[in-house]
């Protein structure tokens, strides 16, 4: 198949099918997953009052129309159909929809980054050992390019067809992948697939973190798992994520805290000890200054509206072609059809990343 490769004016034809797409795709607002596993579509016809905050796994976020900023520590990114936002590892973070409404709305594409399969694909295409990275920060803006966005056109084109979806999509996403991987952010991308990589490193020690929230951090313990010296690992860490160990793990204990107050029985007090905090009064500040309400609001407020995603349509994530993931990508490839067999996923924005913990997953709205 041969791509478009002029831009901009390739680029804004493809945007326009896109827009189309995904609006046919997500008729209304809600998140969507698609009948290709790992491809996530999302519309807002709303902007956000305040911040929102989950924790994003690695995927290539798209934009087809409409506006988002997302912080990530002290730093923030504003990406829109010109810019295309990628995580290379599990990152705490604040977003907020800045351009939407009924007549334009905030639509967008999100493509999840499986490890295994960037391994394998940055191992064909860059056989000879990967290039050297410049920036080693686990999330990365990069232009729009028209070969990706084409590429994600064809695949929601697919999506429509039971048949093409399960026998094309996954062939296409591997398009859209290697093209990612050629791109500007391509060795960030790559660094997925590599053990030994700065980033995967990081990545163990995080998930160390979010199995043991309730532990208190142990630098010399996460530098052992990361293979790295204290010093070389407290540096690596704070280049990939942006924030010091100590401040992941206390956005994390939030995170996770947010999610337990309006889903459980527990009173704060128990919450706060569940996720590691030995003074609820601190609890209570760090998450009143995170959150901007205090965990008491957090725990009425939520127990008195259905729980689910926020910011999707009556707090439902709409799944209208069974459960599935980026992960049975494998299946395909070993002779099974995506959804025969999957672990049973929970209900609402929720996503084991590792341990025993669920957390709440950064959604494209």
């Amino acid at each position: 198949m041969t791509l478009i490769c002029d831009p901009p004016a390739a680029l804004s034809l493809e945007l326009a099918r896109l827009r189309e797409l995904v609006a046919r795709h997500a008729p209304y607002d809600a998140v969507f997953t698609t009948r290709v596993p790992g491809i996530t579509v999302a519309r807002s016809t709303r902007t956000h009052e305040a911040m929102e905050h989950s924790v994003q796994q690695p995927a290539l976020c798209i934009v087809a129309q409409g506006n988002k900023s997302v912080q990530i520590g002290a730093e923030q990114y504003t990406y829109n159909p010109d810019r295309m936002l990628v995580y290379a590892v599990n990152l705490p973070t604040a977003f907020w929809v800045t351009e939407a409404s009924p007549s334009a709305p905030f639509l967008t594409v999100r493509v999840d980054l499986d490890p295994q399969f960037i391994a394998e694909l940055a191992l064909k295409l860059y056989p000879h050992g990967l290039p050297r990275l410049q920036d080693s920060r686990g999330v990365q803006m990069t232009a729009a390019d028209p070969a990706i966005i084409h590429a994600a056109v064809h695949i929601l084109e697919t999506a429509e067809n039971e048949r093409d979806a399960r026998w094309v999509g996954p062939i296409i996403l591997d398009e859209l992948l290697m093209c990612l991987l050629l791109s500007p952010v391509g060795p960030v991308v790559a660094q997925l697939g590599r053990v030994d990589s700065g980033a995967q490193r990081v990545a163990r020690a995080i998930e160390w973190i979010q199995g043991h929230l309730d532990k208190p951090l142990n630098i010399k313990v996460l530098a052992e798992r990361a293979h790295l010296g204290v010093s070389t690992f407290y540096a690596h860490f704070k280049a990939v994520t942006t924030m010091s160990p100590l401040q992941f793990q206390k956005n994390l204990r939030l995170q996770e805290a947010r999610r337990l107050l309006p889903s459980t029985s527990l009173d704060v007090g128990a919450i706060s000890r569940q996720v590691g905090y030995a003074s609820a009064s601190q609890f209570s500040c760090d998450y009143s200054r995170l959150f901007g309400r205090t965990p008491r609001t957090e725990m009425t407020q939520g127990r008195a509206r259905p729980s689910g995603l926020e910011g999707g349509h009556n707090g439902r994530k709409i799944k209208p072609y069974g459960k599935q993931a980026g992960s049975e990508r494998g299946k395909w490839r070993e002779g099974r059809a995506p959804g025969e067999r999957r672990e049973q996923e929970g209900e609402g924005p929720r996503a084991v990343l590792g341990g025993n913990t669920r957390w709440p997953q950064h959604h494209p709205l």
